[in-house]
């Protein structure tokens, strides 16, 4: 049992702590800055042993104080805002020291249960540049869907297509030249996604030197049909360490792509997914299941058969939650992708069908 616990209720300037002794016992309280040099001085005036565990609620800054009380020695327990909130003894009475002191109590009393993962810096390093990378992704889309509802509202709606490239860009401002005006705010939206589409450029230069690290545990996802180098960087950086799930099932709750249930009594119900972890997980495991559609797909048989059922979107979710459960497989044996294992049948194999009516051939005219 740990001889202290410790409440640390963070904001971007000071943060309130409370300490307690394994009795209970408050025997510290107070405010330190949050800096490296404050949370320093919070171990030191108060001689934490190495291992104290320090429970603080999600936020902005959560990250950068469990990374420099892990450098310290001590123990983040990083707590979803939420549940303190809703666990609260008091929650209508809310101030800085009363939320230290329920994250202590709580932490004392071990009841939190959604606990957040606190990844090594070089996972924290990879998402930083995922997150980056999909930021000027998003912003060279919306100059593009810009430009097309410009083209609309012109009438010239047929000429927005292939804005990816600079060819395609190029064949649009050409088309337009008529109109001074519409080609000058092309222009404005072209040199944009340029300037965006500079920073992915870099972005995925910086990618690249970071992967380097997880070189082989990539290239392992990587054998899994659909899955890019972007794909299998997210599921690992949003996966970190494999080891924290008990299972694959698991994994597939983390990422959101279970269904929610609904149990009461007799009545067992299933909805939509929970949506809980990772839209940028999810999003790229969509994508990836969308391969499926292909013959030569190993999933195909099983996406067919729930998109005949259940219709396609519905069999990609179902598709990106089996990959989800075998990208994890993967990492946690280290092994490659193996299509034996997924209880499919490998063909080529002769297809016979038998159609109860067909059309009659026309009888031959004789000839005189």
């Amino acid at each position: 049992m740990a001889p202290y616990y410790v409440g640390l209720d963070v904001h971007s300037r000071q943060s309130v702590f409370v300490i307690e002794d394994a009795a209970g016992q408050v025997v510290g309280q107070g405010e330190v800055p949050t800096t490296p040099e404050g949370l320093q001085q919070l171990q030191t005036q108060h001689r934490l042993p190495a291992g104290t565990p320090v429970a603080l609620e999600t936020g902005t800054v959560a990250f950068f104080v469990a990374r420099h009380l892990r450098r310290l020695g001590l123990e983040p327990v990083v707590v979803d805002a939420q549940e303190v909130r809703l666990k609260a003894h008091r929650p209508t009475q809310k101030s800085d020291r009363r939320d230290a002191y329920e994250l202590c109590e709580g932490l004392r009393r071990d009841i939190y249960r959604i606990l957040v993962h606190v990844p090594p810096p070089a996972v924290s390093a990879l998402r930083d540049t995922l997150s980056r990378r999909r930021h000027f992704v998003r912003l060279q889309t919306a100059e593009i869907n810009a430009v097309k509802r410009l083209l609309r509202a012109a009438g010239l709606g047929h000429l927005s297509r292939a804005l990816r490239t600079e060819v395609g860009w190029g064949k649009l401002l050409a088309a337009v030249a008529p109109q001074p005006d519409l080609r000058a705010f092309g222009e404005h939206h072209r040199a944009a996604w340029r300037c965006a589409g500079e920073q992915v450029a870099a972005l995925e230069h910086a990618l690249g030197a970071q992967q380097r690290a997880f070189a082989r545990d990539l290239e392992r996802l990587e054998t899994a049909p659909g899955v890019g180098p972007i794909v299998a960087a997210t599921t690992l950086a949003v996966f970190s360490e494999v080891t924290r799930f008990p299972s694959a099932k698991h994994a597939a709750s983390y990422a959101g792509l279970v269904p929610s249930t609904y149990q009461s009594g007799t009545r067992d119900a299933h909805g939509r997914i929970t949506k809980r972890g990772s839209a940028e997980l999810r999003a790229m495991l969509c994508e990836a299941a969308q391969h499926a559609r292909r013959p030569t797909h190993p999933l195909h048989p099983y996406f067919t058969k729930l998109c005949a059922k259940r219709g396609y979107k519905m069999a990609v979710i179902a598709v990106a939650h089996r990959l989800a459960r075998i990208l994890f497989a993967m990492l946690r044996d280290g092994t490659d992708f193996d299509v034996h294992r997924l209880g499919i049948a490998v063909g080529p194999f002769t297809r016979t069908t038998v159609d109860a009516y067909r059309l009659k051939r026309a009888p031959r005219a004789h000839r005189a």
